[in-house]
């Protein structure tokens, strides 16, 4: 078990003892889920951290007033919006429904602040965590080069996403996906034939799928700054 704990994000780098004495003090709650089972449901208030520890959950994020959504599957070991524990709002901004079978990892609030306060390690990494969001949020922001509708997509979907996220998929009507990146439909259409002739998207009716998210937004970077040199 302690080499399965040591793989999950948050607790890389803590010690072997350290961990031990955790498990030992704290209680980790293991549940087994279910193919199409609710993990975490959208609005609910975040109580635990939560880990994905075996298989996967598809993740669903939904604009409040637009119909735009995004999915993305999170494969083990993963950690289910830990943002949500701290701040003004502490509700989950996603909906997590099981992929096949698979193990998640619950720790309650409480416990987790303990954790936090008695090891450095398991501090500065929900720090750095959150900082990173951050800045990967302030970096799309302020990094704006031509405000194409590539571009606007791409500043979107990267903070609502992960390095480790897979099986990227958009879907949307055209009406509120032009008002969510403030584009012109034709824009927006000449922006998704381009993207899906270069093969770094998959056009499907109202949906968007992503092959590589990593890759889709490298490529977006480097045809930014081609264009602007």
């Amino acid at each position: 078990m302690y080499e399965l704990l040591l793989q999950l994000p948050l607790f890389q780098g803590v010690s072997a003892e350290t961990l031990s004495t955790l498990v030992e003090k704290y209680r980790f709650h293991f549940l087994k889920c279910r193919e199409g089972d609710t993990v975490v449901e959208a609005g609910d208030v975040c109580t635990h951290v939560r880990f994905v520890v075996s298989g996967a959950v598809r993740l669903t994020t939904r604009c409040r007033h637009l119909d735009v959504s995004l999915s993305q599957t999170l494969a083990a070991p993963n950690v289910l919006g830990p943002d949500s524990l701290f701040g003004v709002d502490t509700t989950y901004s996603f909906t997590a429904v099981a992929v096949d079978n698979c193990g998640v990892l619950q720790i309650a609030k409480a416990d987790y602040v303990a954790m936090l306060q008695a090891d450095k390690v398991l501090l500065f990494n929900i720090l750095n965590y959150l900082s990173r969001g951050m800045q990967v949020f302030a970096s799309f922001t302020l990094g704006v080069r031509d405000g194409g509708a590539a571009e606007a997509l791409l500043r979107w979907v990267k903070p609502l996403t992960s390095r480790t996220s897979q099986e990227v998929v958009i879907r949307y009507t055209q009406k509120d996906l032009c008002t969510l990146l403030g584009v012109r439909r034709k824009a927006l259409l000449e922006s998704l034939a381009d993207l899906q002739n270069a093969g770094w998207v998959s056009l499907d009716h109202r949906q968007i799928s992503i092959h590589d998210l990593r890759h889709f937004a490298s490529q977006i970077e480097i045809l930014n700054a081609n264009e602007t040199d």
